[in-house]
């Protein structure tokens, strides 16, 4: 399972970003969480991003919507 994993780390940049585009978007609370999820996807350029949570991981990423899907 390890070696199919790749680790993304965010720079302190993009995780305050990521933080200030959802609160923005008043976001909050466990969904900050999925913001920097989904930052780090982007950043992979990540071809499937699987979630039991679609709803919100589509209201947070709505440019990556076609690519959210439950697994």
């Amino acid at each position: 399972m390890v070696a199919r994993m790749t680790v993304v780390p965010l720079t302190v940049n993009e995780y305050i970003t990521a933080i200030h585009n959802a609160a923005k978007s008043q976001h909050a609370g466990g969904k900050i969480f999925d913001a920097l999820l989904l930052a780090c996807a982007r950043k992979a350029n990540a071809e499937i991003i699987y979630t039991w949570n679609i709803k919100d991981f589509r209201a947070i990423a709505p440019d990556l919507a076609d690519r959210i899907i439950t697994p």
